[in-house]
């Protein structure tokens, strides 16, 4: 069993999950995690799909992907897109934020 640690994630408290673990936490089959590995949306540690674990992280970017996939018809490439839009549009605010908090110092 992965060790747990104080990461909430739908009511649980979790640092890593398996493959099964993430598909029931975002309703999702496990070969449609699958490809968002093959795709590189996911990146769980571990070496083969039984082994695989995947961090708090990796919850909310799959249930993003999925949301993306099932309310929008975006696809596979353009999920990747997507979120990697969304990461870098987090990391400038939070980059901002720390700006205008040393501006004003």
């Amino acid at each position: 069993m992965a060790k747990r640690t104080a990461k909430v994630v739908s009511g649980e408290i979790v640092e890593v999950v398996s493959l099964a673990e993430l598909c029931r936490s975002c309703g999702v089959r496990a070969e449609w995690v699958v490809e968002l590995v093959e795709e590189g949306i996911l990146e769980p540690e571990g070496t083969a799909p039984a082994r695989w674990r995947f961090s708090a992280i990796s919850i909310t970017r799959a249930r993003t992907a999925w949301h993306l996939q099932r309310d929008l018809g975006v696809n596979k490439a353009g999920i990747a897109v997507a979120l990697n839009l969304m990461d870098e549009r987090e990391a400038l605010h939070h980059l901002v934020r720390r700006l205008k908090h040393l501006s004003s110092g």
